[in-house]
């Protein structure tokens, strides 16, 4: 099929469109679908397609039997209805060869609806791939040696309900959390069983809005842990975790991000959506912007170190089901200043750019280019929007008295904070406020992992918490050298003060008591600014590319891959396909240094 210019109507399905590193085209050879497919209709079962894609180490033979050795190392995996799809992957270098997939299964009952590959225990010849599926089970597979299979809540003593997100914990070789529509997450040992019996729980731990429990019993088995994240009965749509492994972002249908502190179970920020829930979430390439979309039809950027939102991007039509960072357009450089200008002037024209996309139900795909100028615009203007420097009061909305701790004043007791500022600035860190205490941070670190430990060995005995499932689970509530370089701005864990949060929060079922519940409490605040108190960006690229709702978007350094609700793969090849390996036009790749 040749390829149509982009110059259609505004509702055709467009091949290919243009930015300004050149045009990115529509590989129609390299359509990966299900097998003699039919059109897409709403009972086809789970119309969200997934995709995962893993390059496998070369091998012997580079690949698979009778591959020609190019992309050869890569397998994508696909679901559609009740159908699981792995094939050998190839990219833009090769026609898809849909008669030879690595491995095909069709469930009876249930349907796959997220899988992820384990890229730590990878091998060229063996990979595992685990699976949740739309009634509860999750199953562990490897498609290319075919020798494992193991089933985890398979008589959904666990949980019932739908698998939403599932995915390995990084560098582990045998953990894997899944979430549930349930609003549970919980983390599996693959090498442990599940017991025959429902588990009971105990209460580990607790903040706002969240809880954690371990299972009581005498041998350690699965789930290691379980939490409970937002409103009863509100569904975790995806969760992910930051580049360096640390944090974990969890989005849910009560419209909350949360992000928290992995090994020590502290919620260290959040952000409310602008309605309606968020359903998608990403972290920038080095860890510092954490992007959310959902059923405000917006892309919402949330600072890691300002505990903010920054900027709101408008331009889908619908609820927006994917939002990818494109780690290989990071930044650009005005093409006017490479010409007959000196370095200084050159630096300066320079400008540090995330590059990120974005997919909805609308079928429309979005790029953006999120700059400096938008995510750290000057520091008077912010000041005055938000805090003034000798001002202990904080007034987003021009409601004055919402009190903000003064310069080095602790702002790490959830719950004594939170009822102090009625959910507003500090009992997440949101404020800028928040940043007054940069210097301490270092040292709060330390003491906090410490304490932790501490009281989990003075509680240990009443709780009966097995140390053996804590080490299993890939916590760690000693000091932790890695985490002194990770900066906190709340959630003290002494024993005292922690048994007063617990007093003063409410669990998961009262989260309708505290502002969590109470939406217009957070509008104004630095978690849900207004529409006129942050940046609202346009999308550098808005086409429409597929006839049904778009449910998966990947980068990777010669293409991106999308798909859409009826089944269909496709693969975008990038500007400038050259085999002489020259740059794309006006493209820097510049060092990105993760947040450690």
């Amino acid at each position: 099929m040749a390829v149509q210019p982009d110059s259609g109507g505004k509702d055709d399905v467009k091949t290919q469109f243009a930015t300004r590193e050149g045009v990115y085209r529509l590989m129609t050879l390299s359509e990966y679908s299900r097998p003699n497919r039919v059109g897409y209709t709403s009972g086809a079962g789970s119309s969200h397609v997934r995709v995962s894609l893993v390059s496998l180490p070369p091998g012997p033979g580079s690949g698979a039997p009778g591959s020609d050795g190019h992309g050869s190392d890569d397998r994508i995996c696909f679901n559609h209805g009740k159908e699981l799809y792995v094939y050998v992957y190839r990219g833009v270098k090769k026609a898809a060869d849909l008669s030879k997939p690595v491995d095909k299964k069709m469930y009876k009952g249930t349907n796959p609806t997220c899988h992820d590959f384990n890229t730590v225990t990878m091998t060229s010849e063996s990979v595992s791939l685990v699976i949740g599926f739309s009634t509860g089970q999750i199953q562990l597979i490897d498609p290319i040696k075919k020798e494992l299979s193991k089933l985890y809540n398979e008589e959904r003593l666990i949980d019932k309900t739908r698998v939403t997100c599932i995915k390995w914990v990084p560098g582990s070789s045998n953990l894997f959390i899944s979430a549930h529509a349930s609003g549970q997450l919980y983390v599996y040992n693959e090498e442990l069983t599940c017991g025959t019996t429902a588990p009971h729980y105990q209460l580990f731990k607790q903040g706002e809005g969240y809880s954690i429990h371990t299972c009581r019993t005498k041998s350690t088995r699965n789930p290691l842990y379980r939490w409970v994240i937002g409103a009863e009965g509100s569904c975790i749509n995806e969760f992910a975790f930051s580049p360096c492994g640390t944090n974990l972002a969890v989005v849910s249908q009560d419209g909350f991000l949360r992000v928290f502190h992995y090994d020590t179970m502290e919620l260290i920020g959040r952000a409310r959506s602008y309605f309606g829930g968020f359903l998608c979430v990403c972290w920038s390439p080095d860890g510092k912007y954490v992007v959310v979309g959902g059923e405000d039809d917006l892309v919402t950027v949330w600072s890691f170190s300002e505990m903010r939102v920054v900027a709101r991007g408008q331009g889908h039509r619908s609820w927006v089901s994917v939002v990818a960072f494109d780690p290989y357009v990071v930044s650009f450089t005005d093409p006017e200043s490479e010409e007959g200008v000196e370095d200084d002037r050159q630096k300066s024209e320079s400008v540090q750019c995330y590059r990120l996309g974005s997919v909805s139900q609308d079928t429309q795909l979005c790029l953006w280019d999120l700059t400096e100028d938008v995510l750290k615009p000057p520091v008077r203007a912010r000041a005055s929007a938000h805090l003034s420097p000798n001002s202990q009061t904080f007034s987003p909305n021009g409601v004055p008295g919402m009190k903000v701790p003064a310069k080095g004043t602790k702002t790490n007791k959830i719950g004594h904070k939170h009822a102090e500022l009625s959910g507003q600035a500090t009992a997440t860190g949101e404020s800028s406020g928040a940043k007054a205490t940069t210097k301490s941070k270092t040292n709060n670190v330390a003491t906090l992992n410490i304490s932790v430990g501490k009281a989990k060995e003075e509680s240990s005995g009443s709780l009966g918490v097995n140390s053996l499932t804590q080490r299993l689970a890939g916590f760690s509530f000693g000091d932790r050298r890695s985490d002194h370089r990770r900066n906190f701005s709340l959630s003290s864990s002494k024993p005292t003060e922690s048994k007063s949060a617990s007093s003063s929060v409410a669990l998961r079922g009262k989260a309708g008591a505290t502002s969590e519940g109470d939406p217009v409490r957070l509008m104004g605040t630095p978690s849900c600014p207004r529409f006129d108190e942050c940046p609202v960006l346009e999308p550098l690229v808005c086409k429409k590319i597929a006839h049904e709702r778009l449910t998966a978007l990947l980068f990777r350094s010669e293409y991106l891959v999308t798909a859409c609700a009826d089944g269909c793969v496709n693969t975008w090849a990038r500007p400038a396909r050259a085999a002489n390996g020259e740059p794309r036009p006006h493209r820097r790749i510049e060092r990105i240094d993760l947040v450690d």
